[in-house]
């Protein structure tokens, strides 16, 4: 495991990060946070308000700011990336060539998207970097306590799994909203609505996760021919609106990743 971890910005989802780090047993002295913003860290961990002074390379930095920021921000994180310091990044948008263009003494590149699940070690986490067999043991090393960690065969992918593993979990916020609405609509108090919704939501999430079955297959399963629920599957399938729908949200979400990237490396 690592020695010294330099994380510059903890926002939502740096500091998600931080805490499934913490609470999956890696020691508080071990981090040191830059973020001019954040007014407490976590018992033993290190915030500064900027770049420490007169210290040299990390052997872990993540930089954890807004992507619009790298062009400001990278001559203050250089001076801590050494020829033997693992660079990861969880800048949506900022690809590897730019990334590498800025810190050229890194001993390796890794992109990483995760979401915010990452604080109690549920996250996907997907990743794209240099190929580099040691730094990637490092990184599988890091990355366990957060969740459950793909390593993409194509940056070009980034995209399309930042939509659907790092935006996904707000458009599951969405559906389970929209569950709640529903019955709300046809006569159940909200509360009460939105208190069921959850609930079938956290254990339908457990069984799929634990079951040997596609989630398409436990679907079947649970519907009986002519029954209550294959009455709803129905309504959601007609016309494979619900697929289309999920196609097209997902689509969105990647373009706007995709164009995220093209400003990145016009701003490089």
């Amino acid at each position: 495991m690592t020695k010294t971890f330099l994380q510059f910005g903890c926002g939502n989802m740096g500091g998600a990060m931080l805490q499934g780090w913490l609470a999956g047993g890696i020691a508080p002295e071990t981090f040191t946070i830059v973020d001019p913003y954040l007014n407490a860290a976590p018992d033993g961990v290190r915030l500064l308000k900027a770049a420490p002074q007169g210290e040299g390379a990390f052997d872990v930095v993540l930089l954890g700011f807004k992507p619009q920021q790298l062009p400001d921000a990278a001559s203050s994180v250089r001076p801590f990336v050494g020829t033997n310091t693992l660079l990861l990044s969880i800048l949506a948008g900022v690809d590897l060539a730019t990334l590498r263009s800025a810190f050229p003494e890194a001993r390796a590149v890794v992109r990483v998207m995760p979401n915010l699940a990452a604080a109690l070690g549920k996250s996907p986490i997907a990743l794209v970097g240099d190929r580099d067999e040691a730094a990637r043991a490092q990184v599988d090393a890091l990355m366990a306590p957060l969740g459950q960690a793909e390593w993409l065969s194509a940056e070009d992918q980034m995209d399309l799994v930042t939509a659907l593993a790092g935006s996904g979990p707000a458009f599951v916020y969405r559906v389970i909203d929209a569950l709640a609405q529903g019955a709300a609509a046809l006569g159940l108090p909200r509360d009460q609505a939105d208190r069921l919704a959850l609930s079938m939501v956290e254990g339908a999430s457990m069984l799929a996760a634990a079951s040997e079955h596609s989630p398409g297959e436990l679907a079947r399963r649970v519907a009986s021919p002519g029954g209550v629920t294959q009455v709803g599957i129905d309504v959601l399938d007609k016309d494979a609106r619900l697929v289309s729908l999920m196609t097209d949200t997902l689509r969105g979400a990647r373009d706007r990743s995709a164009e995220m990237t093209e400003q990145a490396r016009a701003s490089a």
